[in-house]
């Protein structure tokens, strides 16, 4: 729950890195928050367009859009991608490239987004690089 959070607390921040448990986890508490809400709205006869969709539904969909898109975006960040790869979206299969990007290990050391967020992971450090990789 912690990195449901935490994503919510960046809200719009689409600078810096996200790893991988980050993205994933508030995945996984947003479609779970959103079956919930579905079960809700059908069984107080909130939805609409033929069942699919709901009113509390509708709502917390808009509510979590933006934090959405920022921790895609700092999930590309991390593979050392541009989150204009997030544009693939739009595309036939668009997303399955960007669900393997998503899968993808992070980039070890800083990159041009920011401090490796496994940094303390990986080298024993908050921040800390290992030697031979560039710092921003």
């Amino acid at each position: 729950m912690q990195w449901y959070l935490d994503v919510l607390k960046k809200y719009v921040a689409f600078d810096g890195r996200a790893r991988r448990k980050e993205f994933w986890m508030f995945t996984l508490f947003s479609v779970i928050i959103s079956v919930i809400l579905s079960i809700i709205d059908h069984v107080a006869g909130l939805d609409f367009n033929g069942g699919r969709n709901g009113v509390l539904q509708s709502i917390y969909g808009l509510a979590v859009l933006l934090p959405t898109l920022s921790v895609s975006w700092r999930r590309l960040h991390d593979t050392n991608r541009s989150g204009w790869w997030m544009l693939l979206y739009f595309t036939c299969i668009g997303i399955i490239v960007l669900i393997v990007f998503w899968a993808m290990e992070g980039q070890a050391g800083n990159n041009k987004y920011g401090p490796d967020p496994k940094a303390a992971e990986r080298f024993g450090g908050p921040g800390q690089a290992e030697p031979g990789y560039p710092t921003v």
